[in-house]
């Protein structure tokens, strides 16, 4: 254990995925690291079936949502956007809802995330969801204890509805240890270009971390359904949990290569044009 997990209640820690070499040894540094060529290479990789499979859900107006979860700067933002590096944001798009409005505050709890659900031909990206009751609201007291029971019990048949409407819904939780967690606000405290990703609330979430583990625990035991199971990614290496997380991603589905072929350009018609004087318009100075 290191020095700053010591005094964590055991079992509260998230584990660390141990070092093994799935992917072949030649291409881990000694310190079990991937490779960054190897890296970016899979991630490539994997990005041109991302590509092939939204192409797939569209053709086939598939329902697809995924949730992401986990702890404060657990990758669940780095992997998001690796995934929608290379997709149409018309047929991927990501949703990450703010605090609710005062309005929102007095609806039934579900009702505000329903209208960014997938419709046909749509994967949607939940950066946080409604799990915010079950974690970030019960541990930091802004739900009621009746609030988490009611959700606890609505959450599993809400989603047995979706499933059942026929969306496809997936749910990843990153997980990162403490003292991993604790490396990456120091890192962004020490840096001011990423200050700005260290708020209140992941100071108070660092504070309550084992508070978390058991919001987490209790999340699971009531939510990890057969129809929607939860399916947990390591994250304390962050290459390895966005490889590992899209892989498991495209691996979901059964897909053609349906992507169109490529086009034949146009010829341009000719039309009668007298440009204005250029010195009319205004351009940006010249600096670079």
């Amino acid at each position: 254990m290191s020095d700053h997990a010591m005094g964590i209640p055991e079992g509260a820690d998230d584990p660390v995925a141990p070092k093994t070499h799935p992917a072949g040894e030649e291409n881990y540094t000694s310190e079990g690291r991937l490779k960054k060529k190897y890296y970016e290479s899979e991630l490539e990789r994997l990005q041109e079936e991302l590509v092939k499979l939204q192409y797939w859900i569209q053709d086939q107006g598939l329902k697809v949502l995924v949730i992401f979860e986990g702890r404060g700067s657990a990758g669940k933002g780095g992997v998001i956007k690796r995934i929608t590096e290379r997709t149409s944001p018309r047929i991927v798009r990501v949703e990450a809802l703010p605090k609710p409005t005062e309005r929102e505050q007095t609806q039934w709890y579900f009702q505000r995330y329903v209208e960014f659900l997938p419709a046909g031909g749509e994967m949607v990206l939940f950066d946080r969801s409604w799990y915010n009751r079950s974690n970030v609201e019960w541990v930091m007291g802004f739900c009621t204890e009746q609030q988490h029971q009611e959700f606890l019990r609505s959450c599993p048949e809400f989603e047995r509805m979706l499933t059942r409407s026929g969306m496809i819904v997936l749910k990843y939780w990153f997980s990162v240890s403490w003292a991993e967690q604790h490396r990456r606000f120091e890192s962004r405290n020490e840096e001011p270009l990423k200050r700005w990703k260290l708020s209140e609330m992941d100071l108070e979430e660092h504070r309550l971390y084992t508070k978390y583990s058991m919001a987490k625990d209790t999340t699971f035991q009531f939510t990890d359904i057969k129809q929607a199971p939860w399916y947990v990614v390591p994250s304390d290496d962050k290459r390895t949990a966005r490889l590992n997380c899209m892989s498991h991603l495209v691996s979901q589905f059964q897909y053609d290569d349906v992507m169109p072929e490529p086009v034949v350009l146009p010829e341009r018609d000719d039309f009668p044009y007298v440009r204005p004087p250029m010195g009319e318009q205004t351009f940006v100075p010249a600096r670079y």
